[in-house]
């Protein structure tokens, strides 16, 4: 039996996030595209082609193995989204297009 090398495309920085090594991007962006966008993996490529479609399918892979953790981070991303805005309020151009939007 010939032993064949393990390739990983995915490593964790000192901060818990995960990363698509070489890419310098995130996994949870790679997930965020195909769970907001319903983008296929050939999608994902085209968007962006600097990732090759095996770092594609580790970071699907990647997320389908750690699927609670990943999805614990996506709520707590939108939970600090929230915050932000409920501090914030509306910004300018949101009360410019909400007063369009009513004029029509």
């Amino acid at each position: 039996m010939t032993a064949v090398e393990a390739i990983t495309h995915i490593v964790r920085d000192e901060r818990g996030k995960d990363w698509i090594t070489g890419a310098n991007v995130k996994v949870l962006e790679v997930v965020l595209d195909h769970l907001a966008y319903g983008w296929s993996v050939d999608e994902i490529h085209e968007q962006h082609p600097w990732l090759s479609l095996g770092q594609i399918h580790a970071g699907l892979a990647y997320y389908y193995d750690h699927q609670a953790e990943l999805e614990a981070q996506i709520k707590a991303g939108l939970e600090t989204v929230r915050a932000i805005r409920a501090q914030t309020g509306d910004v300018p151009m949101q009360r410019r297009l909400r007063a369009a939007a009513l004029a029509k």
